[in-house]
C-alpha cells in the first residue's frame, strides 16, 4: 500500500466562496510555465484534462488554500518561483501571503473500519440524474441513489491517484442537507451538504465528484473538523 502525497498551502487572505474560481485563474495567470496540472486545460484550447485534479484551490476557514496530491506537490513550486503572489481575483489585487505549508502522507485504502465524514457543496446531480431522483418517491431510494453515486466518486478519486481497491467500498449516507440550485459551466446542478460513513480512509481537504478544482465537494473526516472547527 503507497502512501499518497500531500502538501497544504494555507494563505492568510480572506477569500468568498464565489471567488475561488477566480483564485484559480489569478494563479494560472501569474504563472510564466502554466503547466497544465494547475488548471486542466489541454493546449490550443482542445478541451479538458478528464482526471482527478492534483491540485485543488480551496477557502478554508475563509482564507484561501491550495491542495496539492502526489505530483501536483512537485509543480506546485512553479507558483513560487515564478510568481510574486501578487494576484487579481476579478478585479480585486492582493498581495497573496503564506501562512502554512503542510507536506505529509495518507494511506488512501480500504479497511476494516469505518470513517465519517463531512462532504460540504457536493455536486451529485446534473440535469439528467437529477430527472431520475425526483421520480424516486421514497427518501430511502433516494438516499440510495446518492449513495451509488457518492461510490462512484469515491473509486474515481482513488483511480484519479493511480490507486485500485481490492476490497468492497462500503458508504451510507446519515444525513442530508437542504438542496440548492446552482450554474456549474452553465449547466444546472444540484448542490448538498451531507454526512456519511466510508470504509476508505480519504484525506481531510480531498474534492469528490465534480468541481472539486474549485473547491465543490470538500470532505473533511468529522472528528477533525470538530476539533479544528473548520468552516470551508
Amino acid at each position: 500500500m503507497n502512501n499518497t502525497r500531500l502538501l497544504l498551502i494555507r494563505f492568510n487572505n480572506t477569500i468568498f466562496q464565489s471567488e475561488i474560481e477566480y483564485f484559480r485563474g489569478a494563479v494560472v495567470n501569474a504563472l510564466t510555465d502554466k503547466d497544465i496540472l494547475f488548471h486542466n486545460h489541454l493546449p490550443e484550447d482542445s478541451g479538458l484534462l478528464y482526471s482527478y485534479p492534483l491540485i485543488q484551490y480551496k477557502r478554508i476557514n475563509n482564507k484561501a488554500a491550495i491542495l496539492c496530491f502526489d505530483t501536483g506537490t512537485e509543480v506546485i513550486g512553479k507558483l513560487f518561483n515564478n510568481s510574486n503572489l501578487k494576484l487579481n481575483l476579478n478585479g480585486r489585487i492582493d498581495i497573496f501571503d503564506v501562512d502554512k505549508i503542510t507536506a505529509y502522507q495518507h494511506k488512501v485504502h480500504v479497511w476494516n473500519s469505518k470513517f465519517t465524514y463531512h462532504i460540504r457543496k457536493w455536486l451529485p446531480l446534473n440535469q439528467v440524474n437529477y430527472e431520475k431522483y425526483q421520480q424516486l418517491e421514497g427518501i430511502g431510494d433516494k438516499i440510495l441513489f446518492l449513495e451509488k453515486i457518492l461510490k462512484a466518486n469515491i473509486l474515481s478519486f482513488a483511480k484519479g491517484l493511480n490507486i485500485f481497491f481490492e476490497n468492497q467500498v462500503e458508504c451510507k449516507i446519515t444525513k442530508l442537507g437542504d438542496p440548492s440550485i446552482i450554474r456549474y459551466k452553465n449547466v444546472k446542478m444540484t448542490m448538498i451538504d451531507a454526512e456519511f460513513f466510508c470504509n476508505v480512509s480519504i484525506p481531510d481537504y480531498a474534492g469528490l465528484g465534480k468541481g472539486v478544482s474549485i473547491g465543490f465537494g470538500t470532505t473533511v473526516a468529522i472528528k477533525e473538523r470538530k476539533k479544528r472547527q473548520n468552516n470551508i
